[in-house]
Formats: C-alpha cells, sequence, structure tokens
C-alpha cells in the first residue's frame, strides 16, 4: 500500500504517526495492499480555497477527501483487481483542527488521527448526510480508532518491555556483543 504524505500548513506533525492510522484504516477495511493514498496538509487560505470551489461553503474546513476512483461492486479498492486503485486525496487543514481539538479535550494529533480515519471512510464512499448513515460512519471511525489506540499502546508497551529486558541481560552479561559487521558476533 503505497500512502504518501505532504505537510504544507506550516504546523509541524509527526507525519508517519498519520500514514500510520491511515494504513491502519485502510487495513481494517479490507482495502487492497496495491492501493494508492496521498494526504496533504495545508495552511487555513488553502483550505478555504479548496472548501469555496469544491462544497461551495465559504470559510476553510477540518478535512476534505477527493475520491479519484469511482467505486462500482466491480471496482472498488477493497475488491480483487488486477492493478492498483487510486483511492484518492486527503487534504487536512492543522490550523482549523488544533481549535477542534481544544474544544473536544484532546490533542491536535488525536484530532489529526480522527481526521485522518474519517477521510479514508468518505474515500470508501461512507457518507454521514443522512442519521442512519451518520450512525454507521461514525461507529465504524470510533471502533477503528479505538483499535489504533490499542494496537499503538500494545505495541509501545512491548518495545518498552523489550528494552527493559536488553538492559537487565545487558547487566548480568547476557547480551550478545555485536560484530564489526553488526551482527551478533558468535552467528554461524
Amino acid at each position: 500500500m503505497s500512502i504518501e504524505i505532504a505537510n504544507e500548513s506550516g504546523v509541524a506533525v509527526p507525519e508517519a504517526t498519520i500514514v500510520s492510522v491511515a494504513r491502519f484504516a485502510l487495513d481494517k477495511m479490507s482495502v487492497s495492499q496495491l492501493a494508492e493514498l496521498s494526504i496533504v496538509l495545508v495552511e487555513l487560505d488553502v483550505m478555504a480555497d479548496l472548501h469555496e470551489r469544491w462544497m461551495d461553503l465559504p470559510g476553510p474546513t477540518d478535512v476534505m477527501s477527493f475520491p479519484m476512483d469511482e467505486y462500482d461492486s466491480a471496482r472498488r479498492p477493497d475488491s480483487a483487481g488486477s492493478g492498483p486503485a487510486l483511492l484518492g486525496d486527503i487534504v487536512l487543514c492543522p490550523a482549523f483542527a488544533k481549535d477542534q481539538a481544544r474544544k473536544a479535550g484532546h490533542s491536535l494529533l488525536d484530532e489529526l488521527h480522527l481526521l485522518t480515519v474519517h477521510g479514508v471512510l468518505h474515500l470508501l464512499g461512507y457518507d454521514h448526510a443522512e442519521p442512519e448513515e451518520e450512525r454507521e460512519m461514525f461507529g465504524l471511525q470510533n471502533r477503528i480508532l479505538a483499535e489504533y489506540r490499542e494496537a499503538r499502546d500494545e505495541a509501545e508497551r512491548a518495545a518498552a518491555q523489550r528494552s527493559a529486558d536488553a538492559r537487565v541481560l545487558g547487566a548480568v552479561g547476557l547480551d550478545e556483543p555485536e560484530s564489526p559487521q553488526g551482527g551478533p558476533a558468535n552467528a554461524n
């Protein structure tokens, strides 16, 4: 799966985690590993221009999704196909999302993760115009985010445990010294 990210927003954010949550959401939705996605973080004025041009609404917004492929049952990105599916673009506006994050009582990064999953679901054909659609989409969004946080926390716990184990093994002399080539010295 190819996920490209470009930060043109002027706001420093850990881009790797945005790619990570997008990849997690796409995996959860069984999207083909051949799929391609682009994520762009933009400034307020750029988002305002896109919002007005494509949605005919004034001012900036938090996230917009621009699907590339039409999603009929024969060519969904989560179905078997002969080639890569160009999912489309997700455009995020961190400056706009900052205020939303503050109001929601969480970090900007948590808000950007939420918006990324929201954008992915829009690219896959989900919408929230009708109450039933909104329940489905937001329920799915919340489930994916909860599972992402759980997986991330578990990976962090495992990494901390590996680090602690390595310190203990090193303290008692059970760690393997590295050879000049970078691998274990006694590897056969």
